[in-house]
């Protein structure tokens, strides 16, 4: 029988990271790398999570969907290669490339991956801002001319942020996320970027990072001024303050609030659940395996769909983040 899965992180070095996942979440990050990602629950060629706690220590989570699949994914779910989500904690200490990702027509064009994700953010230092979508006006042709003259950041919609902010970022949408965030990624599981600008810099090798402007400009949505953050519109049941983040096809994300004590039984509906520590203490205990997962900030948790009888506990005051597969409303949420 599974449990509340842990994961050990795996570390991605970036042009653009530095070393705030050790400085707020106490992550041992290699000596002398600036990390970028830390991969928290990963199913993906280049690296595949490895569980942290209980009897399966050490299996990972390949293995899980490849002996486990319905009593990690739920009966009902469709067959699957791999894990659907990808979650991932950036360290933006520089500003990161003008990019997009592609939505599903021009990946199955472009032979890459389509995705769309959510932004948390969790930390924001000094004047943070996010690029997303473009300014009012801009067009195909704009974006063209401003590629030619090194000026196409100042066709991007740019968005002041604070500790707490969400982005929803549906494929198509060009963005890029600036100096000083620490972000909670929930994303659907792919790796394809095209980037349109870097700021014309080195990258690692100390060579110019590729860009990829024919794939870019296949994959932007023109059609998307402005967008806007998540509203912070939260609702108070049963002692639980939350809001949701995003509720769309691939992946549903809700913030929750809780006052130290509080305990509540943890509801799977037939799916898998992603718990995200933001601040605080939080426990998840399956009493029918003995096993109690622990979350301190930074922290992640996979709940199998078969979950019945387990519970979450706020050990203190905490934030989190709940995410769950699919069953989200259609359409392109702003």
């Amino acid at each position: 029988m599974l449990y509340p899965l842990k994961f050990h992180p795996v570390f991605m070095e970036r042009v653009w990271g530095g070393r705030s996942l050790e400085r707020l979440y106490g992550k041992g990050l290699p000596s002398g790398a600036v990390i970028g990602e830390s991969w928290e629950i990963a199913d993906r060629p280049e690296a595949v999570s490895v569980i942290s706690n209980g009897p399966l220590a050490g299996r990972d989570l390949r293995w899980l969907i490849e002996n486990h699949p319905d009593e990690l994914l739920g009966a009902g779910h469709s067959p699957v290669e791999r894990f659907p989500l990808l979650i991932k904690i950036l360290d933006a200490e520089d500003t990161l490339s003008v990019q997009v990702h592609p939505p599903a027509s021009a990946a199955c064009r472009l032979g890459g991956e389509p995705k769309t994700e959510l932004w948390y953010v969790a930390e924001a230092r000094g004047p943070a801002e996010l690029w997303a979508g473009l300014r009012t006006g801009v067009n195909r042709g704009t974006f063209r001319r401003r590629l030619g003259d090194g000026s196409v950041a100042e066709c991007l919609h740019r968005v002041r942020t604070r500790a707490g902010d969400a982005m929803f970022l549906p494929s198509g949408r060009v963005h890029a996320i600036g100096a000083g965030h620490v972000i909670f990624e929930i994303q659907q599981n792919s790796d394809t970027t095209y980037r349109v600008f870097d700021w014309n810099r080195a990258g690692l090798d100390g060579k110019p990072r590729a860009l990829h402007l024919p794939q870019a400009l296949a994959s932007i949505e023109f059609r998307d001024p402005s967008p806007r953050l998540v509203p912070r519109r939260f609702r108070q049941r049963d002692g639980v303050k939350t809001r949701w983040l995003t509720r769309n096809p691939w992946f549903t994300v809700r913030e929750c609030e809780a006052r130290a004590g509080l305990e509540r039984a943890l509801e799977s509906r037939g799916a898998f659940v992603i718990l995200g520590l933001v601040s605080g203490r939080l426990a998840v205990r399956a009493p029918a395996t003995g096993v109690t997962c622990e979350l301190t900030a930074g922290e992640f948790a996979l709940i199998p769909s078969r979950s019945s009888g387990m519970v979450w506990e706020a050990r203190t005051s905490a934030v989190f983040l709940e995410a769950r597969p699919g069953g989200g409303v259609q359409g392109r949420s702003r």
